[in-house]
């Protein structure tokens, strides 16, 4: 399997994940929050479809500064982020695809202003900066959901509301 399979095989996955639980979620929810520091489910559903639009959006830079490149997607609706969500999985293969393997072993680099957050190969970065951090979001969604008695999908195996 190339690097390439394998970054695709993974976003189509948690693509996947990601559309069970927006699945479960309604609209009737989307103010709630657990603590007034919290995200709203909404922001929060928001912020992970965003998570899912970075691989094509800031892998392609070498070096991405929140300061500069990063613009907050905003609050959307529950249909809207299901359509957003398999829309980038699409750009996302697209990206993946028009790369080549040399691509994905190069350095890039986050940061906010001067301070370096990170530095490390592309592979890397979709694995530790981009999928990781969405997986982390998805898992408070999921508290969110537990919290307010909404059914939760298996993400990575059943869960108890699937037995």
């Amino acid at each position: 399997m190339s690097i390439k399979d394998g970054i695709i095989a993974e976003l189509k996955h948690e693509t996947n994940n990601t559309k069970r639980v927006l699945n479960n979620l309604n609209q009737d929810h989307w103010t709630w929050k657990p603590h007034e520091k919290s995200m709203s489910v909404g922001e929060l559903a928001s912020h992970i479809v965003e998570l899912h639009s970075w691989v094509a959006g800031a892998a392609d830079k070498d070096v991405f500064d929140f300061h500069v490149d990063y613009k907050p997607m905003g609050n959307y609706s529950l249909d809207e982020l299901k359509t957003m969500l398999d829309e980038n999985l699409q750009k996302n293969i697209d990206f993946v695809n028009s790369k080549d393997e040399a691509f994905w072993l190069q350095d890039w680099t986050l940061k906010a202003g001067d301070h370096v957050i990170s530095q490390l190969p592309r592979i890397g970065a979709v694995r530790y900066i981009i999928t990781n951090h969405l997986i982390h979001h998805r898992g408070q969604l999921t508290v969110y959901m537990r919290m307010l008695d909404l059914p939760l999908p298996g993400i990575y195996g059943p869960s108890a509301d699937e037995k």
